[in-house]
């Protein structure tokens, strides 16, 4: 065999390794129900915020500044609660839809990382109305 053989089944085989590597970051998107038949392993689910209870978010800095509490609905009607181990997200109460990766554990779907948990807020890329009239008459 070549030396040249050599190198391009090793970069093959190199090649390979980063791809098989980045295959177990990837995920599916899970609705509650299945997100519970996978205890403990990482899912990502779409959800929105349940705002039906009194306190949808319970988020206290001065007992814990590390815990925020909520609860979520996904597109099936399943509900559950959240608890994310860091300071409550800026604006989650104006959230559309929310993107949480994290695990379930029981009942409830925990969030260990600062990135597992993503805001879609729809009112900030809406046209406003006022603000188009406004531009229109100041040209």
């Amino acid at each position: 065999m070549k030396k040249i053989h050599i190198v391009i089944l090793v970069g093959i085989a190199a090649c390979i390794m980063v791809l098989l590597s980045f295959m177990a970051d990837l995920s599916t998107y899970e609705t509650l129900a299945s997100a519970r038949q996978k205890q403990g392993k990482a899912v990502t689910i779409i959800a929105k915020l349940d705002k039906s209870s009194a306190t949808p978010i319970q988020y206290d800095p001065s007992k814990d500044p590390n815990l925020t509490t909520f609860y979520v609905t996904d597109s099936l009607g399943n509900r559950a609660q959240v608890k994310y181990y860091f300071e409550k997200p800026f604006d989650i109460e104006k959230s559309d839809r929310i993107v949480l990766k994290g695990k379930m554990k029981g009942d409830v779907f925990e969030i260990t990382r600062k990135d597992g948990i993503l805001i879609k807020c729809p009112s900030k890329y809406k046209d406003d109305p006022k603000a188009a009239q406004n531009n229109l008459s100041q040209n």
